[in-house]
């Protein structure tokens, strides 16, 4: 169990790029060079995701309609809600507050309501046509959810900010896909690129945005107890969260395997989706605490969600 427990290398890699941004932030001449290198790779990032996302998954994941309506529910109205009494704490920090909020408005993650889906024996097939619909729908979901409920870089939804989301994320997310024929083979084989244009776009964005936010002031306006405010809020969100989903699983007559998908896939808010997104959708000095509450709940979900599919997959009925 302890050995679950221990805090996952990327988190550290992330951790220790806020560390860098917090000594050594970009100043000067290097700051276009930076926020342009970190440009670079969210458009290609989301280009490897259109080409890695086959027409196959998505007519597949319309026949398990219920199950992904209900992972959607989960994932853009259940979690909003939460957001917005989170956002309602009295004295916390606006961009704490504004971050927690953003934190729900994000599809779920991928890689890892996958991962636990096959580790606790759940349907695997419906989580990767879920997981992907969430990460497809979250391209245009997020954005206007964000427009609605945060004033994000000017007071809503400027023409600039629309066509930053459109060419930054949106654009090169349909050329991969459209490309997919030619070069899908091609990016299933460079494992290694994927891997590295997923993980190093993340990492440039947070050093990018957080020293942009040292250098406007953010350890001298975010308090020790705001961080202590973020991890309690974290870890009672995902509680919540997980408890309702697994209710409603039950009360919906889902089978066993559907209800691990559901509650896992439900109950995720995507890193890799995330940063990206508050480069696009906020100004760069608010972006480093906006994602303070999204790093907090990444590494707090994969604890407690990889303790979870093991004892789910402990109490696994034995196979026929």
């Amino acid at each position: 169990m302890f050995a679950r427990l221990r805090p996952d290398p990327y988190v550290l890699l992330l951790l220790a790029m806020v560390a860098a941004a917090t000594v050594l932030p970009p100043r000067g001449a290097f700051v276009p060079v930076a926020s342009g290198l970190a440009n670079g790779f969210i458009v290609l990032l989301f280009f490897l995701h259109g080409a890695r996302l086959s027409r196959e998954a998505v007519l597949d994941g319309l026949r398990a309609w219920r199950l992904h309506a209900l992972v959607f529910a989960l994932t853009y109205g259940l979690f909003p809600l939460l957001g917005l009494g989170l956002r309602a704490i009295p004295g916390l920090d606006p961009a704490v507050a504004t971050g927690l909020l953003f934190l729900t408005l994000l599809p779920s993650t991928v890689q890892s309501s996958i991962a636990f889906t096959a580790v606790a024996g759940g349907n695997v097939a419906a989580a990767v046509c879920s997981a992907s619909f969430s990460n497809l729908a979250g391209i245009v979901v997020t954005p206007l959810l964000v427009a609605l409920l945060i004033t994000g870089k000017a007071g809503g939804f400027s023409a600039s900010a629309v066509e930053t989301i459109v060419f930054q994320l949106l654009v090169p997310f349909l050329a991969g896909h459209l490309l997919r024929p030619w070069i899908a083979a091609w990016v299933a084989r460079q494992k290694r690129l994927v891997t590295l244009v997923d993980r190093g776009s993340i990492l440039l964005v947070v050093y990018v945005a957080f020293g942009a936010a040292v250098v406007q002031g953010l350890w001298q306006h975010v308090a020790p107890v705001d961080l202590g405010v973020i991890l309690v809020a974290s870890c009672a969100l995902l509680a919540v969260v997980l408890l309702v989903s697994d209710a409603l699983a039950r009360a919906l007559g889902f089978a066993r395997a559907e209800r691990i998908t559901i509650q896992f896939c439900g109950s995720k808010k995507s890193l890799a989706t995330g940063v990206p997104m508050a480069g696009v959708l906020f100004a760069p000095a608010q972006v480093g605490a906006v994602i303070l509450p999204l790093m907090a709940f990444h590494q707090i979900q994969l604890m407690v969600c990889s303790v979870l599919a093991g004892r789910y997959a402990r109490q696994a009925p034995p196979a026929p």
